[in-house]
């Protein structure tokens, strides 16, 4: 179970904003695509940040109204943890809880952009495959003759 399997999945488009764009700008486009985060990316789609909600809500007690004139880059985490296609759900799940934030971006081995992943995306994509394993089994133990309704 990788990254790229829950990329496949659930799609690689990535919404994201410009350092300069306003942060009313990029409060709208969360609320509007109802996400919990948007990349920040150069002129050139070079990944310089990320702003998520909790940044918006620790801006406001910061700067209070004025953070609305703000530009995205005043906010937005600059150290971003990112992960490969190739890391396991595991390892991203385990990245986000040691770092205490709920979006995590896919780059390429050059570091460009491919994806992002939410941990409700991680946990869909793990409930789905633990359910398919579910059917797996069941259907190996009825195909054996060990039903449940069998008594020994």
């Amino acid at each position: 179970m990788t990254v790229g399997a829950v990329l496949s999945q659930k799609g690689a488009s990535v919404i994201s904003v410009l350092p300069d764009s306003l942060v009313t700008e990029a409060a709208a486009i969360i609320a509007r695509q109802r996400i919990g985060a948007v990349v920040v990316c150069d002129a050139d789609g070079a990944l310089v940040g990320i702003l998520s909600e909790r940044d918006v809500v620790r801006g406001l007690t910061q700067h209070g109204a004025g953070l609305l004139a703000l530009p995205v880059s005043a906010l937005m985490t600059r150290e971003v943890e990112v992960v490969t296609a190739e890391t396991s759900v595991d390892e991203a799940m385990e990245v986000m809880d040691a770092g205490y934030f709920r979006h995590l971006p896919v780059v390429d081995r050059a570091r460009r952009l491919c994806g992002i992943v939410s941990i409700r995306d991680l946990v869909r994509y793990r409930i789905n495959s633990q359910q398919s394993d579910v059917e797996s089994l069941q259907a190996y133990v009825i195909g054996r003759g060990y039903g449940l309704g069998r008594v020994a």
